[in-house]
């Protein structure tokens, strides 16, 4: 004991208290605060001990969740900001499984969106549905706060109706804590943590997810909305090529149309030119086929130039392209092929097509083609596209002269 300058007695064990709150003050709360007697100064110090620790566990508690909402702000896919929940709450609530269920739009349904578990085969699975209106959940919106239930089997003898709650102890799932998610004043999930463990939940855990429920709702919805804009995006994406690829096919055969086979054409063209290949393209023209159309109708010659599609297209290589030029005319184009390989290809195709039949009216029509093949051997001397087709058109009509059912090949270079 020390004396005061009045004279009176001062107890020596003030001076470390008064250490000890300035240290906390500055927030250090690991501070050494000596154990006494069960007077009342050392009750006094008793309680400075237990506001310390009470401080540090608040501090780490902080920490932690500004540990929890950065990691988690850095992502924007919704399955990613999930999985970043996932990973950050592990050292601050206890958890096996955790879920989340999406709040229909006309609030009238909830249906399970993400899982994640530490065990094998889970049984509650993404798109399980449960009506919203009358459930415990719908109840857990009235308050706004997150639920404990630390006894399921217990909670599913009393609410046997429950098959959410079924199919979780069914998964081995012991206790739950359900948190409501409210974005700008409108409920728009729930998150569930679930353990294997009868009690694992206190109201700690409960004031943990409300500390930072607010923004983590927002960034949830957000991220579901971002998610649903990528998803809008893609499918107008795949709509578009789908309309591109309509626009480059023709209906009545299902093969590329006159664009679309030009447009591969200059493409086969440009490369060609840029790393010295070979090229050919080969005109097609089904023999006699306005007697067709005359003797048999339309239909029957829309029957035929299907049947000659199908032909073609079977015996070529993926990475040749077909396409119909124009009534009965077709077009190919032989990327990096020169003569000798397209006049295979082309004897090939007359084989075909001879050896085909198109079924009229109970009888076996005959079909045949005329081919004419134009050769780019030497890049150097490459023609422009419409002088290459002009080359290939010019030997169709040679073949045609020749008898029909017969190809004939111009090489240039």
């Amino acid at each position: 004991m020390e004396q005061s300058p009045s004279g009176s007695t001062v107890d020596e064990r003030i001076f470390a208290y008064k250490a000890a709150i300035r240290a906390m003050c500055e927030g250090n709360y690991a501070v050494e605060i000596p154990n006494s007697h069960h007077d009342p100064m050392g009750r006094l110090g008793a309680e400075l001990r237990r506001l310390a620790e009470y401080l540090e566990r608040q501090f780490d508690e902080a920490r932690k969740l500004a540990q929890v909402t950065e990691s988690v702000m850095s992502g924007l896919i919704l399955d990613d900001v999930l999985n970043r929940v996932y990973e950050a709450f592990e050292d601050i609530i206890p958890y096996d499984r955790m879920g989340y269920a999406l709040i229909s739009d006309d609030q009238q349904h909830v249906t399970s969106y993400w899982a994640r578990t530490k065990y094998p085969e889970p049984r509650l699975t993404p798109g399980f549905s449960a009506e919203l209106a009358g459930s415990s959940l719908n109840r857990i919106l009235d308050t706004g706060e997150p639920r404990i239930l630390n006894d399921l089997e217990s909670y599913l003898a009393e609410y046997p109706d429950s098959v959410a709650t079924r199919i979780m102890v069914a998964e081995g799932v012991r206790s739950s804590l359900t948190c409501p998610l409210i974005a700008q004043g409108k409920p728009v999930g729930f998150l569930f943590f679930s353990s294997t463990e009868c009690y694992a939940y206190r109201d700690l855990h409960q004031g943990i997810f409300l500390r930072i429920a607010a923004q983590l709702s927002i960034l949830l919805e957000k991220s579901r909305l971002y998610q649903e804009v990528i998803e809008i995006n893609q499918r107008l994406e795949c709509r578009q090529r789908e309309l591109e690829e309509q626009a480059m096919q023709d209906p009545l055969t299902g093969i590329y149309n006159r664009r679309g086979i030009l447009d591969l054409l200059r493409l086969q063209h440009s490369r060609t030119l840029r790393e010295k290949l070979p090229l050919s393209v080969i005109m097609v023209d089904v023999d006699l086929f306005k007697k067709i159309n005359d003797g048999h109708g339309h239909q029957t010659g829309d029957l035929v130039l299907k049947s000659v599609a199908r032909a073609l297209s079977g015996n070529l290589r993926e990475y040749n392209y077909l396409g119909r030029f124009g009534g009965e005319e077709f077009l190919i184009v032989l990327g990096d092929a020169g003569g000798d390989t397209a006049q295979m290809i082309a004897s090939r195709l007359r084989t075909a097509v001879s050896a085909n039949v198109v079924p009229v009216d109970g009888k076996a029509l005959s079909v045949t083609i005329s081919l004419g093949v134009a050769s780019i051997e030497d890049a150097s001397r490459l023609l422009d596209v419409e002088q290459l087709i002009t080359v290939a058109d010019e030997a169709l009509y040679e073949a045609k002269r020749r008898g029909r059912n017969a190809f004939v090949c111009r090489r240039i270079g």
